[in-house]
């Protein structure tokens, strides 16, 4: 009678190893799954089903490029980003943004200012202004996402971003000036 009881336990004892064994398989599984579907969406653009909570382009005002001598170059609406959130927040996680769009950095004082990428999709150039609005610094197409610093070399109190090639197509440069006025 016992080797009875011993061959009831045994397969017992068995499928539930055997059960043990795929639940866990299934949780690594599962974990496995989820890191690889967090580490490619830091790397690579949003999926159509988040851009339903993707900032749109608000436009607060105009700005216009001038070249040194006062001559007009281009004009673009802007968006500003004038206090600590909205700049804190800036283009990140937008999608899309026309050519004659862009977002203005608004600085209480005048002074080194450094920009990154970090979940920003869009390839932009930076636009470092000082208080008399003229450029004094211009990063061209900077990399998305990208956690690399992009500087002012001059002190600056405004930072305009536009879409990349902005600057290359109108043929703004450093030197140049800008002049913007709120609509709303």
């Amino acid at each position: 009678m016992s080797k009875q009881k011993k061959n009831k336990v045994k397969p017992k004892s068995k499928i539930f190893q055997i059960i043990v064994g795929i639940v866990l398989l299934a949780f690594v599984v599962l974990m496995l799954s989820d890191l690889f579907k967090t580490k490619t969406r830091h790397n690579s653009p949003l999926k159509r089903s988040e851009k339903s909570n993707v900032y749109k382009f608000k436009k607060h005002g105009e700005l216009t490029f001038q070249s040194k001598d006062g001559s007009f170059i281009s004009s673009i609406d802007i968006e500003l980003a004038d206090n600590a959130d909205r700049r804190a927040q800036g283009l990140m996680y937008r999608t899309e943004m026309k050519e004659n769009q862009g977002m203005l950095f608004v600085f209480p004082n005048e002074e080194m200012q450094s920009f990154w990428m970090k979940n920003t999709v869009l390839s932009l150039d930076m636009i470092f202004i000082n208080s008399k609005l003229e450029i004094v610094t211009i990063h061209k197409s900077t990399e998305p996402y990208a956690t690399t610093s992009y500087p002012s070399t001059k002190p600056a109190q405004y930072v305009l971003e536009t879409v990349a090639g902005y600057t290359d197509k109108y043929n703004v440069k450093v030197g140049d000036k800008v002049v913007f006025r709120r609509t709303n």
